[in-house]
């Protein structure tokens, strides 16, 4: 079984073998959530929420690509080289997007996967990039692609710096900079994967989803908050922002609807979660709009 330390220490091993170059990692998901709520804790800040849920366990790192390092593929080389090197394998029907590492014997028990994402499709408008909606190749190949988040309009804005700390697999202590995906970003991803999710009995009907979003708004720190709203303003003629608010107020704006309903039933749900104050700060920053939808998008 994975832990979240194996997690940080598969991390921590693939910043050491790209130290030096130009690859600057941007990381979401659970593992991203809890390393959130770890740096929150540490600085003892103010957060929106006071009561959060436990982490959830993972096996998963998603790992987001900034447009530019696609766009210049040279600057990712040392990635796909640093997987190769650390025993990463593609994933049939998503290579060179997805990887694993398997656990002890080959197994899949135990083993790591990595995701590699990217920002909208849009963003490689003019540019060598081949990109449709499932994945973004550069050209030339360096044996790396990644899976455009249309519904991510600000991945590269507010990102939070954080230090990471801890033990390579060698036993060697190692300290690196990674960035976060900024709540309001974070939160978009989440609303969306849910709309996909909250019908397929194989993902657990969304209930992660929900239980992510429920942590990212309770870990929020007062700045973030007031960035979140700057970009509610900034962006609230994207298509993309548009529909959020019309998922919000469809799945999230009451206790009896099925958003709220799937967070209840998530093993990770405890009863003293602020369940209204979340589906308040949803409504706030996401706010519905009649014409929201990106059908056909």
């Amino acid at each position: 079984m994975i832990t979240i330390p194996d997690l940080q220490t598969a991390l921590l091993d693939l910043l050491h073998e790209v130290k030096g170059s130009d690859v600057n990692l941007i990381f979401g998901g659970g593992f991203g959530i809890y390393i959130k709520t770890a740096h929150v804790r540490t600085l003892r800040s103010r957060t929106l929420l006071q009561e959060w849920p436990e982490p959830r366990s993972t096996n998963d790192i998603d790992l987001f690509l900034r447009p530019e390092l696609l766009i210049d593929p040279a600057q990712l080389k040392p990635l796909a080289e640093a997987l190769d090197k650390l025993g990463y394998q593609a994933v049939p029907g998503a290579e060179k997007y997805q990887f694993v590492k398997p656990g002890l014997g080959g197994t899949e028990a135990g083993s790591i996967k990595i995701d590699i994402l990217t920002g909208p499709q849009k963003h490689f408008e003019g540019t060598r990039v081949k990109v449709d909606a499932r994945r973004a190749r550069p050209r030339p190949t360096v044996g790396i692609h990644a899976h455009p988040v249309d519904e991510a309009p600000t991945l590269e804005e507010g990102l939070l710096p954080i230090w990471l700390s801890g033990k390579l697999s060698s036993g060697e202590s190692w300290r690196a900079e990674v960035f976060l995906l900024h709540p309001y970003t974070f939160l978009m991803m989440k609303l969306f994967a849910f709309r996909d999710r909250v019908d397929d009995a194989d993902k657990e009907f969304g209930r992660y989803h929900t239980l992510d979003m429920y942590a990212i708004l309770a870990t929020t720190m007062e700045s973030e908050w007031d960035q979140a709203i700057q970009f509610r303003d900034q962006y609230a003629d994207e298509p993309y922002v548009m529909e959020a608010g019309h998922l919000v107020s469809m799945y999230f704006s009451a206790l009896d609807h099925l958003g709220i309903i799937r967070l209840q039933e998530s093993h990770y749900y405890r009863p003293e979660l602020q369940l209204n104050e979340f589906i308040s700060a949803l409504q706030e920053i996401f706010p519905a709009k009649a014409e929201a939808n990106t059908e056909g998008n």
